[in-house]
């Protein structure tokens, strides 16, 4: 975690939770700019055991073509790591290579987050690089949820999986 980046995987009970999370996450990113918000993804586990992703576009010219680190991780947990990682190579370039790999990924992420996922059920993949942790905690009190996997410290992953947990502050907190 040399460039202070935080990849989350966090799942969900259905398959649509997932992308209401998303969305706040997204208000807190990129809309209200309290997050460094990177890229954001949401990957479903249909009840068949096929997986679908829903990468939200990210809104830079940096991420113009749509390829993203969260989307080639998302894309390794479909089971497409192959054609995943040559997509991510070509569209995205060394940029996506290089940050998968200064976020610590490794095969065993990506085996272990496939694995938790049971059918019927959602992930949202975050890649963050800090933010305002107060405003933070504040917003996603109450969101439920499994932290799945993280390459952030222990204690951070415990704190925000006890926020998740906790009961929300009531409505427009």
């Amino acid at each position: 975690m040399t460039n202070g980046q935080h990849l989350w995987a966090v799942a969900y009970d259905d398959i649509g939770r997932a992308n209401q999370v998303r969305d706040e996450i997204v208000r807190l990113g990129w809309d209200k700019k309290y997050l460094v918000l990177n890229d954001v993804a949401v990957v479903v586990r249909h009840v068949d055991g096929s997986f679908t992703l829903d990468r939200e576009r990210f809104p830079s010219a940096t991420n113009i073509l749509g390829c993203s680190a969260v989307g080639f991780i998302a894309g390794l947990v479909l089971g497409v790591p192959m054609v995943g990682a040559t997509i991510g190579a070509m569209v995205g370039g060394a940029g996506t290579v290089m940050t998968v790999a200064s976020t610590g990924i490794t095969g065993e992420f990506v085996t272990e987050v496939e694995g938790l996922m049971k059918p019927g059920t959602s992930a949202v993949f975050v890649l963050d690089a800090g933010g305002d942790m107060e405003v933070i905690l504040h917003a996603i009190r109450g969101l439920g949820g499994t932290v799945l996997k993280t390459n952030v410290d222990v204690e951070r992953a415990r704190l925000i999986q006890s926020t998740l947990a906790a009961a929300s502050s009531g409505p427009g907190a």
